[in-house]
């Protein structure tokens, strides 16, 4: 349970006390530290009176009570999902995959454990990596396919960013497509709609994901992608 000062102690209070208590308390950010500080140290300027003081002070700690509360109960929530989703039998292919760590395996591993992965580019349709092409003559265009899962869209485009980070892989595939001038979205969505490919393999093959395994079959397969990874090893 948090420690609430009074108000004296909020008036008085210098920087580096400030500072501790965002530290303390893990609020601590770079990008926003100085702006809070700055705040703070004219905390005397927003407060009435005596009487306004207090009740505001007495809400403050309601709400913050509150916070904690609810905070208590997102843990029990995040514990559950980790039970069960140790308790399914996939759970090891999902939780191999980079990146995609306690948070976002789970949510993968219920939108995607039970579909059909012998259609994979009906799998990738629903996710709503598969663009829609248009063509029309001579006019062609490629654009975002808006009917779609849209929740599963949203955790494969998170687990994507966060792919690229813990796979070497994924980063050259990443800017690969960055470099033929996609938007950063875009070249999330390619590396989604190449890695639920990789995913219905696994599943298939009931084997988790090994980056050594997986370089070498890109290697074997002529991937311009291990072309441009081995030069950056």
């Amino acid at each position: 349970m948090l420690a609430f000062p009074t108000p004296a102690k909020l008036q008085s209070a210098g920087k580096r006390q400030w500072e501790k208590f965002l530290h303390t308390h893990k609020l601590w950010r770079p990008q926003t530290a100085a702006e809070r500080t700055e705040i703070f140290a004219r905390a005397n300027q927003f407060s009435g009176g005596a009487a306004i003081t207090a009740a505001k002070s007495m809400l403050a700690q309601s709400l913050a009570r509150l916070l904690q509360t609810l905070e208590q109960q997102l843990q029990a929530y995040r514990a559950r999902i980790r039970a069960l989703f140790e308790q399914h039998p996939d759970h090891t292919l999902f939780g191999s995959l980079p990146g995609a760590g306690p948070k976002l395996a789970p949510r993968l591993l219920v939108e995607l454990a039970g579909v059909n992965w012998s259609l994979i580019s009906l799998v990738q349709a629903r996710a709503g990596t598969a663009p829609i092409t248009y063509q029309s003559g001579q006019v062609k265009r490629v654009k975002i396919r808006r009917a779609c899962i849209h929740w599963l869209r949203a955790t494969l485009h998170l687990w994507a960013d966060l792919s690229r980070h813990s796979s070497a892989w994924a980063a050259s595939f990443y800017r690969t497509h960055r470099d033929k001038g996609q938007s950063h979205a875009c070249a999330l969505r390619c590396l989604a709609h190449r890695w639920l490919e990789i995913i219905g393999a696994m599943v298939r093959t009931r084997t988790t994901y090994d980056a050594e395994k997986h370089l070498i079959q890109i290697q074997k397969h002529g991937s311009y992608v291990f072309k441009l990874l081995s030069q950056t090893l």
